[in-house]
């Protein structure tokens, strides 16, 4: 179950990645400040959690849920807003409730499987008698 959840929480990392790109490189470019300034304090908090999650650790997938909240709340601080697009407001909600879900989700599942696999008896191959 783990890796379903997993794939959940990279479905929504990378969407939430690429929504964020197009929105703020293409679509609506900040007439106030550099483009390029703009892309390090949105996206680069995205670049921390990536190894992590490509590598399935659930204590990186742990702490990328906290960082989903911060883009959930910048969502629906734009929907709020007059927006040229609001429709990437509304994408940037739902992939970072897809972020939000598969991180928190795979965390739980991997550390039960973990748990499972701990308290498995172990058994020893018989031995022959003679």
């Amino acid at each position: 179950m783990s890796r379903f959840w997993g794939g959940v929480a990279l479905t929504g990392y990378f969407g939430l990645f690429g929504v964020l790109l197009l929105w703020y490189a293409w679509l609506e470019p900040s007439s106030r400040l550099p483009t390029a300034l703009v892309l390090i304090l949105l996206v680069g908090p995205l670049l921390m959690p990536l190894r992590g999650l490509l590598h399935g650790r659930p204590y990186t997938h742990a702490w990328t849920s906290f960082l989903a909240l911060f883009y959930f709340t910048a969502g629906v601080f734009n929907v709020a807003g007059p927006m040229v697009h609001p429709w990437m407001a509304w994408l940037e909600i739902g992939f970072s409730v897809l972020l939000f879900l598969g991180a928190v989700l795979y965390a739980r599942s991997r550390c039960r499987e973990w748990r499972a696999a701990a308290n498995e008896p172990i058994v020893a191959p018989a031995a022959h008698v003679v």
